[in-house]
């Protein structure tokens, strides 16, 4: 299992003497499994640990706000998909003003060199760097000559005739496309959410749903969705609502999130849900007897899209 460590000042004793990359590896997809095989490679031939250093959060949700992207992971979960790929640290570092304002000359000096003694740096080719990323690959590569660090530049994988990137996977999950945005993911798109009190109409219609709120994460378009939950081992299908319940004249976003062949409490856990593809948008039904008519037919093909 591989090492969180969280801090710039924390006990780096583990990350120390390897080879690193650099990156948000938000939503770690199938192009940074390439760059990641080759990091590995790299720290197998020094004798030192693969470390991916990030940074929380990511630098433009504090240079520029507005047009920052929503996240496709939260970070346990971004260190539990690059653990399961072979990586032996996740090091995160707090974004603020010291480091934002750092030289790229600086940063790789106080941060690379004199904090981790890094041996080895394995990047993408469009790698920035530093105040302003100013920064680019041939700054690295200078920089790397000088200290007598191995440099290696990983070709960009493309699928299609597109790049494979987080951005195009932001696209196709605005779309609801979850299907070919999970064929670019490593693992299924997945969510989270605290399961909260609501109405409680949906178990005295026969379908008790959990209620998420606080998702880290971008949504996909309101719809009704085929997905899993893992819940004490044991994974389970799952028909998950987004949007308004507009059959009772509700228009207050809601994720809704009906565990099939489950019962149980489920109020205040912290539940992760996979979506797997989209099954219908919402609808507005005539009356419970349509309604209900209708969430049997998604359970149905929810239980066969996720079993």
């Amino acid at each position: 299992m591989g090492l969180l460590i969280k801090g710039i000042e924390s006990d780096l004793a583990r990350a120390k003497g390897g080879v690193i990359t650099i990156g948000n590896f938000d939503g770690v997809h199938r192009g940074h499994r390439t760059l990641l095989e080759r990091l590995q490679k790299s720290a197998q031939k020094v004798g030192g640990p693969a470390v991916v250093l990030t940074f929380d959060p990511p630098p433009m949700k504090i240079l520029q706000p507005a047009s920052a992207p929503p996240s496709l992971t939260w970070m346990d979960r971004r260190a539990e998909i690059l653990f399961s790929l072979g990586i032996d640290v996740l090091l995160v570092y707090e974004t603020n003003d010291v480091l934002l304002n750092l030289e790229p000359e600086a940063f790789f000096q106080q941060a690379l060199v004199d904090k981790l003694g890094v041996r080895g740096i394995v990047e993408g080719p469009n790698f920035r760097f530093g105040k302003n990323r100013r920064g680019d690959v041939d700054m690295l590569r200078e920089l790397c000559n000088r200290h007598h660090v191995g440099l290696s530049i990983a070709s960009a994988q493309s699928e299609d005739g597109e790049w494979i990137s987080s951005s195009r996977i932001r696209s196709l999950i605005r779309e609801g496309d979850l299907a070919s945005a999970n064929r670019l993911l490593i693992e299924p798109y997945r969510i989270c959410g605290i399961v909260s009190r609501g109405a409680a109409r949906g178990r005295t219609i026969g379908f008790p749903t959990a209620n998420l709120e606080l998702i880290p994460v971008l949504l996909p378009p309101n719809g009704v969705y085929a997905g899993r939950v893992t819940l004490n081992g044991q994974r389970l299908a799952a028909a998950i609502h987004i949007g308004p319940n507009l059959t009772f004249g509700e228009h207050s976003q809601k994720v809704e999130v009906h565990l099939i062949d489950y019962s149980g409490d489920l109020y205040g856990c912290n539940l992760e849900v996979e979506l797997i593809e989209q099954i219908r948008g919402v609808q507005k039904f005539s009356g419970v007897d349509e309604l209900i008519k209708q969430l049997r037919s998604d359970v149905e093909r929810s239980r066969a899209v996720a079993t």
